[in-house]
């Protein structure tokens, strides 16, 4: 029942990219968070695990696991962001087939992702994102993504993390990715199995235009994951500029929208909704704080976020029983 659901808090170890594999451990045991969720391949340069070392060998995974076992967090899962279906750089692909592997070698049940953003045509060698519906190519473009890209290698995918025994591949709904909203990662869902769920990350949402609030309670049993992470809407900018944003992710002032600590976009009120939100979807999975601001230093916003969350998550089940009268 979904009273008696919880929700646990953790981080993504590329938020403390720049520190050790012990440094960020002893950090995520000092500030009370329950896990870490692992960057393997992709857009990350793991800088905390060694994916084609580890994979195949039960000695360093032992290690590995041991690490987190003696500070008494958990393996959320492992994270291989990137673009799988990139035309040309063939090596995300491997990446994320390796995660699947490595996760299965080790019991990590699930692993985040993308969808991929093949090319617009056989021929073409860029990725190709398509966010209109006119004119007409658009609609060739996508009828190629999906049918001959997309769904043949989910298909492979979800086929190799049955034979590897990993339970939930959550897909992160994100600009420049095929599966970017709602309603994309239900379509892919339907057409390869319950195996691929959603990573609910707001911060996309937010500058795509969507509402977290709602898009957590229209997937439902879809829902398997949740990155922490907000977005500062920069409203004198995007008056002018829409949210269609392309300048430099450095250049905060300029952008009107940028990734930021939790909080300082969207304040605790509106975090706690988001939990709210999400305990009524039935979600009792991780909070996993993503963190991505440029202007804050990533141990103290990384810091902060943890407070804000731990201060309005739901931890414990729910035990509220009418009285009989």
């Amino acid at each position: 029942p979904q009273g008696s659901l919880s929700m646990k808090l953790g981080f993504v170890s590329d938020s403390l990219g720049g520190l050790s594999f012990t440094e960020m451990l002893d950090h995520a045991a000092r500030m009370g968070v329950s896990g870490v969720e692992v960057n393997t391949c992709g857009w990350s340069t793991a800088p905390h695990f060694d994916l084609k070392g580890m994979l195949g060998n039960p000695a360093r995974q032992k290690a590995f696991l041991a690490a987190f076992a003696d500070r008494g967090l958990a393996v959320i899962g492992l994270n291989a962001n990137g673009n799988p279906l990139h035309p040309t750089d063939l090596a995300q692909g491997e990446g994320l087939r390796d995660t699947i592997r490595v996760a299965g070698e080790m019991g990590i049940k699930t692993v985040c992702t993308m969808s991929g953003l093949p090319a617009g045509n056989a021929t073409d060698t860029m990725p190709n994102w398509v966010v209109s519906s006119w004119p007409p190519e658009t609609q060739a473009i996508l009828r190629y993504q999906w049918e001959e890209r997309l769904l043949p290698f989910w298909t492979e995918i979800v086929a190799l993390a049955r034979k590897s025994g990993v339970e939930r591949i959550a897909l992160e709904l994100h600009g420049n990715q095929c599966v970017y909203n709602v309603p994309s990662l239900l379509k892919l869902r339907a057409a390869v199995g319950s195996v691929v769920g959603a990573n609910l990350d707001p911060s996309h949402l937010f500058w795509m235009g969507a509402d977290p609030l709602a898009a957590a309670q229209a997937l439902g049993e879809a829902l398997y994951h949740v990155h922490a992470k907000d977005t500062f809407l920069n409203a004198p900018v995007q008056a002018i500029t829409s949210l269609l944003e392309n300048g430099s992710l450095m250049d905060i002032p300029s952008r009107s929208w940028s990734y930021i600590t939790l909080g300082f976009g969207h304040g605790e009120e509106w975090w706690r909704q988001f939990c709210y939100r999400l305990k009524m979807a039935g979600y009792d999975g991780w909070l996993s704080i993503e963190h991505e601001d440029v202007l804050l230093n990533s141990l103290e916003g990384l810091e902060k976020s943890v407070a804000l969350l731990q201060g309005v998550m739901p931890a414990a089940a729910a035990d509220y029983k009418p009285q009989t009268i």
